[in-house]
């Protein structure tokens, strides 16, 4: 016979008993357990938001655009900015709002221009990747940068969409050795097309001018002629290879050239005439109408009434045919920005985007719209005392400098996709 359990007595030493207790004796218990289960879906959930925000990856497609959701305003406000950039309406992806030529630049130092250009390729007529520079060496020219060149992101382009790949070349030869010698000129022009031929490109995107101003050969008239016959003797070359994808069309030659510093063109400007002796030999001219402050004098990337007489001068001496070269022009608007030091000394310089929406992200700044540049502005303290002053680009400044170019029948040229925000984007 089983022997009957008692229950021990509890000696002094033994812990007390605790009672049992169920739900309705203690709410207490049931809140909390709740509250850890609540956290427990929650911040999995929160810390994906949150990374989405950072990377500025969009949570999900809209069907509006910046322009119906009332983006496109001169009162806009940081928080507005960090909520909407990365949100880009699926209905314009693949639609353009100008039928101007649009050329967009991508830097291999900035993949996120690689991966806008893939997304956005119906965006653009022309995709121009910074690759190349053609260089003296001893006795001879190199032509530096086959290594950059991405070929399946080319594949990629052109399964997508239609727009031109043109490589920037920057011609950094010594011009005394490339201008004087028509060995060398032949040379130079020789590597060019063989690179085009063997890469399968639709032409190239030279910057010369500006280096040949460096080395001060332009004051010179035989030289700056020289330089001119150069231009147009590439020009000729290119155009009598046809396009490996339509033979109907050649490989494409644009002509990088900045502002005029003053109404009255210097010696190293290129001015109307120049633009009037290249029409025929180039496809397009990439004007950079931007960085027109610096660290030194502080203030807006590119004034709209500025870029107004950049045009006007350029084409006002042109012999009355300024419509029939304007829509050669590729104005130059710069999705980057400037952040500026005002309080101590002169520094500071470019920000993309991200940089940009950091910056709102922890100053929270009043966001300005001034009038004299029509671009918006703000300015912060930081945590050493500093004064700053941001000029960025706004959705209302891109649209305005857009529209711009539109009335004289001009493209653009953006410099560059990759340092932009994502609904810029939606403008286009």
């Amino acid at each position: 016979m089983a022997k009957k359990k008692t229950k021990p007595v509890p000696t002094d030493s033994d812990p007390p008993e605790k009672e049992e207790c169920c739900d309705a004796c203690c709410p207490a218990t049931t809140t909390a357990t709740t509250l850890i289960i609540l956290l427990t879906v929650l911040i999995p959930f929160i810390s994906l938001v949150v990374y989405q925000f950072k990377q500025h990856i969009p949570i999900k497609p809209i069907d509006l655009s910046v322009y119906e959701r009332g983006l496109v305003r001169i009162s806009t406000n940081y928080n507005e900015i960090l909520t909407e950039n990365s949100r880009v309406s699926e209905n314009t992806l693949r639609r353009r709002r100008y039928s101007y030529p649009t050329l967009g630049y991508i830097t291999p130092w900035n993949a996120k221009g690689y991966e806008l250009a893939k997304r956005f390729n119906s965006k653009f007529t022309h995709l121009s990747p910074v690759w190349y520079d053609l260089k003296s060496e001893g006795s001879r020219l190199i032509l530096q940068g086959r290594h950059n060149a991405d070929v399946g992101w080319i594949k990629d382009l052109r399964k997508s969409g239609d727009a031109l790949v043109l490589p920037r070349i920057v011609l950094e030869a010594f011009p005394n050795e490339l201008l004087k010698k028509k060995k060398r000129r032949e040379e130079a022009i020789n590597l060019i097309l063989e690179e085009c031929k063997e890469m399968d490109y639709d032409g190239i995107v030279l910057e010369s001018w500006s280096r040949w101003a460096a080395y001060g050969v332009l004051q010179d008239p035989e030289m700056r002629s020289k330089a001119l016959q150069f231009v147009k003797e590439l020009g000729k070359a290119l155009h009598s290879v046809s396009s490996e994808r339509n033979d109907e069309s050649h490989l494409q030659l644009v002509y990088v050239i900045g502002p005029p510093s003053s109404i009255n063109p210097q010696e190293h400007d290129f001015g109307p005439e120049d633009l009037k002796s290249l029409s025929n030999a180039v496809d397009g001219f990439s004007l950079m109408t931007y960085d027109f402050s610096g660290p030194q004098k502080p203030g807006p990337n590119a004034p709209l009434k500025w870029i107004t007489s950049v045009l006007q001068v350029l084409l006002s001496g042109s012999g009355g045919n300024s419509k029939d070269l304007a829509h050669k022009i590729f104005l130059g608007i710069n999705f980057y920005g400037n952040d500026f030091v005002v309080s101590e000394g002169a520094s500071g310089g470019a920000i993309v985007g991200s940089e940009y929406l950091s910056l709102l992200e922890k100053y929270k700044p009043d966001l300005q719209w001034d009038e004299k540049s029509e671009e918006h502005m703000f300015m912060y303290t930081d945590n050493k005392g500093i004064k700053h002053t941001v000029f960025y680009p706004s959705l209302m400044s891109v649209s305005k400098r857009l529209e711009e170019a539109r009335q004289w029948g001009a493209g653009i040229s953006i410099w560059e996709i990759g340092q932009g925000l994502d609904y810029f984007f939606d403008l286009l």
